[in-house]
């Protein structure tokens, strides 16, 4: 049997989980706060990058928990830089670029990572 026509269905989820968890936690604040002391921060605050991890962490858990770890990592990886480029590309200085790259590195080692020991520790729980 093919196994790549079912990477890209099992990507599907965890792509479309991702681009709408961006929309959800991020998408909606575009605004920088500004300080009394004239800082500025955001737009993003940390419990909306928190919730935004959480929710696609979730996501990969569940899909790596029924065997399609590669889809989960790949699809979580390719919506999380959609959602970020689609989000930040209308930035004129062109730095949007760097961060969407880190935005990809980033998920990418997360996704992996969490996918990797996944089945480490839910083998210690059976035992």
């Amino acid at each position: 049997m093919n196994r790549k026509p079912l990477i890209v269905v099992h990507a599907l989820l965890p792509f479309v989980v991702a681009v709408a968890a961006w929309a959800a936690w991020l998408g909606w604040d575009q605004h920088r706060d500004v300080h009394p002391d004239g800082s500025v921060t955001g737009p993003y605050e940390a419990w909306q990058v928190a919730g935004l991890v959480l929710t696609v962490a979730a996501c990969v858990v569940w899909s790596t928990s029924r065997g399609h770890a590669v889809g989960a990592v790949l699809g979580t990886t390719v919506g999380m830089g959609a959602a970020s480029y689609y989000d930040w590309s209308d930035d004129s200085s062109g730095l949007f670029a760097v961060g969407v790259a880190m935005v990809v590195v980033g998920t990418l080692a997360g996704t992996s990572a969490l996918a990797a020991l996944l089945p480490h520790v839910t083998r210690i729980g059976r035992r």
